[in-house]
């Protein structure tokens, strides 16, 4: 069987299913008692084994079975919940992790899980856990279940839904049989729940069968208004449908099921609940598709061409003066805004994609530097533009692990200082007009600013004279410098120099910046502004000389004229009073060497206000053009280098105007 063609699915849902399983068992470690949670672990694990094995993976398909044997003890009562089951588990989900994201980067998945399989074994010193220890099947009808597949059904058992095995017979004379095996799969999904059927599914998509199949289902509806729905499709000669009587089967597999871990009575009582439900999922139903990212990043890129154009034609058809031609560019530009809204969307991702993986680093971390930690997450939902979601994760693992180690002190300090033994951090994410902001805050020590000047000092990074005229956000902007540490002994989480400065510049290559407000003794928060999306941006077109620059709107402050009577000098820089604060001039001419420089100040300056921060700074520009949306196009591989510059757009009359990178201007 072709397998390739399902790779990527598989990848996508391993992983979905891992996240699962470390979330679950976090909530576990909290929750040991709730039989529930034990349960929707052991239905991640052996959805993930059955798609190893479907795809032959057999080594991750093995140890995910070992794992799964471990939860049946727990969910039976037959194991306790402990710190050393829990950490077993962990290691396993991690190995697990690996094994996948070795198969996503062409790997085969083998791993030597030996260690681990050890430890899971040995989790139950009187009953070894080898694969095949024990019956797994259970005989019922016509067809044979596993012990999860036998679970699900006795589930049903007290609820309104009933199990069918429904046997489906097709035209001797059928050519299409995989159509027809989908379009009945199609209708028996819309009845009820699949819970098996036979052949495989993977054998009768590729028409591994005579003519003849059968698939066990769950449904609330009456076998003859199956029946009724399934002989709609052509091509079908018979439909027998057989309702399973659990009550009988449970006495003729008496044995079986003692020996294949049915649930308990405290944990079928949980799920009924949730089975209960399913009747109202699948009528609403989840109107969800799963689509390649590269095929929205050339939708994007289409679009992209088509906002070009879209300028282009607002250009002409102000330059001709036609009315007609006008109120339909007019009419195209709404519709053009609204489908950028859309795609744009299509593109935004909640931003738990990446918090997701930080309890789990939280809770090991804590371990290692003998720390208790409480990890809040507030705003996981906020969606971000996937550009900025696939480069942000590594910051913010930076960030936590500073936290932790520089931050939150150790249990017993914390009690010297009257403070809870266990320290917490908060992670939250949040919209505010064009941006998404994170903070990542903690109740630790805070940054002790003396001990930062004198590290800034003796590396050079800063003079001692300096000191007395920095303000406290410039104080803790040092830490981001490159090679800076306060840490007193090198470790595996910090103290080599590594780190924030690598922050600060994916931060910035992002079109965001990081600020600090710390209270020593009370703890720090780092926050994160960053735009909303890195493809289209609104900008202010505005002209220096007789070249074009746009300046990202998320940046601007506002526009304004001054006289030249207003300008100051002070340590040799030319500086305004911009609402009682001095703010200093930046001349994009004098920058970009824009033809040649004149000493001579104009009586009237025209100046765009852009901030970083809590910093800001005036733009000296020649005039303004305009607010308009842009296309932000890279400079490419040969231009990575140019100051103050983030890259380019064509303009509607076909110019190019390059984009300023407000960041880099002020200091």
């Amino acid at each position: 069987m072709e397998m390739n063609q399902y790779l990527d699915l598989f990848i996508e849902e391993s992983k979905e299913h891992l996240q699962n399983c470390n979330d679950l068992l976090l909530k576990l470690e909290q929750s040991p008692e709730d039989l529930f949670i034990v349960n929707e672990i052991f239905r991640s694990a052996h959805t993930l084994k059955g798609m190893s094995a479907t795809m032959e993976f057999n080594d991750l398909a093995q140890l995910t079975h070992q794992m799964e044997n471990v939860l049946d003890l727990i969910r039976n009562e037959k194991l306790a919940v402990s710190s050393q089951v829990l950490d077993v588990l962990f290691l396993a989900a991690d190995y697990l992790e690996e094994m996948v994201e070795s198969i996503a980067n062409g790997g085969n998945g083998q791993l030597n899980v030996e260690t681990v399989v050890k430890q899971l074994q040995s989790l139950d010193s009187n009953q070894p856990l080898e694969i095949g220890n024990a019956p797994e099947t259970v005989q019922v009808g016509k067809l044979t279940y596993d012990d999860y597949e036998w679970t699900v059904l006795s589930q049903s058992k007290d609820t309104d839904y009933q199990p069918f095995e429904v046997t489906v017979q097709l035209h001797k004379d059928c050519l299409l049989k995989a159509v027809r095996v989908f379009m009945v799969f199609e209708t028996l999904e819309k009845n009820g729940e699949i819970i098996k059927s036979h052949p495989q599914a993977t054998a009768l998509e590729e028409e591994q069968f005579d003519f003849e199949f059968t698939v066990t289902i769950l449904s609330s509806n009456t076998k003859e208004e199956i029946e009724i729905e399934l002989l709609k499709i052509s091509e079908i000669d018979a439909v027998e449908i057989i309702a399973i009587d659990l009550s009988q089967a449970s006495e003729e597999v008496a044995v079986a099921v003692e020996e294949t871990s049915l649930p308990t009575k405290k944990e079928v009582e949980v799920t009924q609940q949730q089975t209960s439900s399913f009747k109202q999922q699948s009528k609403h139903g989840t109107k969800t598709i799963r689509v390649n990212i590269e095929r929205l990043d050339i939708l994007m890129n289409l679009f992209e061409e088509l906002v070009i154009d879209r300028g282009r034609l607002l250009q002409i058809s102000q330059d001709l003066d036609h009315q007609g031609l006008q109120e339909t560019v007019e009419h195209m530009s709404r519709i053009s805004g609204d489908l950028q809204n859309i795609i744009l969307n299509m593109r935004m991702v909640p931003i738990d994609t990446v918090f997701n993986r930080f309890p789990k680093m939280v809770r090991q971390l804590a371990k290692d530097l003998h720390k208790s930690v409480n990890l809040e997450i507030i705003g996981a939902q906020t969606e971000l533009d996937r550009t900025v979601i696939d480069e942000i994760g590594d910051p913010l693992v930076h960030l936590i692990r500073n936290a932790m180690d520089h931050g939150i002190e150790k249990p017993e300090e914390r009690l010297a200082k009257g403070k809870p033994q266990q320290g917490t951090i908060i992670l939250k994410a949040y919209h505010s007009g064009n941006h998404i902001f994170i903070e990542i805050t903690d109740d630790g020590a805070g940054i002790n600013k003396d001990n930062v000047c004198r590290k800034a000092i003796a590396k050079g990074i800063i003079k001692e004279e300096e000191i007395a005229s920095m303000e406290d956000q410039e104080i803790y902007q040092l830490i981001f410098s490159s090679g800076f540490s306060t840490a007193k002994e090198i470790s595996d989480v910090s103290g080599r120099g590594v780190g924030l400065d690598v922050v600060k510049s994916i931060i910035e290559s992002l079109g965001g910046y990081v600020t600090i407000q710390s209270n020593e003794g009370y703890g720090s928060t780092f926050s994160i502004q960053l735009p909303l999306t890195l493809s289209i941006i609104s900008a202010m077109l505005v002209e220096v000389e007789n070249e074009k620059y746009a300046i990202p709107l998320s940046s601007i402050i506002e526009t304004a004229i001054i006289k030249k009577a207003d300008i100051m000098k002070t340590h040799n820089q030319q500086v305004i009073d911009f609402r009682g604060k001095v703010v200093p001039l930046v001349s994009l001419q004098s920058i970009f060497e824009v033809n040649d420089v004149s000493e001579e100040i104009p009586e009237t300056l025209s100046v765009v206000i852009v901030r970083k921060g809590d910093k800001l700074a005036a733009l000296i520009v020649s005039s303004f053009i305009g607010q308009q949306e842009i296309v932000l196009k890279s400079l490419g591989d040969y231009l990575t280098n140019v100051f103050a510059i983030s890259g380019a757009t064509i303009l509607g009359d076909g110019q190019v105007a390059l984009i300023i990178d407000c960041n880099e201007l002020i200091k």
